[in-house]
């Protein structure tokens, strides 16, 4: 099992976690690497936990399967369960995101690709469509009156 954590200096905003529905599923987008030979995967691939694909040898599905080009070892991940939201801390915290079960695989690197959501915390007030992709994000609280921002992001990747 891999997990995926973020640790961010949230300011006037919290609950921040990726827009992932059915009808509108987030991509994880991760560098891979084969467990069997070491290979990294040069490009980046995408995981979505709402798609499902069918293993080689009828061995069940799951939401990424990859074959490495290098030993041609077919691999596996599966998502286990919805994304969590990162809640705003003093000082900033580590926080799990998401979780993955793999097999023959890891993920190396994540790349924060796709449409964030995050709640004011004093106001309640909904913030859409935020690009974590620079690393950082800034906007205004009308009902707060005052400035938001997500800044100092550090994503890891962890071993259960």
């Amino acid at each position: 099992m891999l997990t995926l954590t973020l640790t961010a200096d949230l300011s006037g905003v919290t609950e921040l976690r990726p827009n992932d529905t059915e009808d509108g599923p987030f991509w994880y987008t991760f560098k891979v690497q084969c467990t069997s030979c070491r290979e990294i995967h040069p490009k980046y691939v995408s995981v979505s936990r709402f798609e499902e694909n069918e293993m080689s040898g009828s061995r069940g599905e799951a939401n990424f399967v990859w074959k490495c080009k290098s030993c041609g070892r077919e691999s596996s991940a599966s998502i286990k369960a919805a994304p969590l939201a990162y809640n705003q801390a003093s000082p900033p915290t580590r926080q799990k995101i998401i979780e993955f079960d793999c097999r023959g695989l890891e993920f190396t690197e994540f790349k924060p690709e796709g449409e964030w959501l995050a709640t004011g915390l004093e106001s309640g007030s909904k913030f859409t469509a935020i690009d974590l992709t620079e690393g950082e994000w800034f906007d205004y609280d009308e009902k707060a009156g005052d400035e938001v921002s997500i800044k100092d992001l550090k994503w890891e990747i962890r071993r259960n």
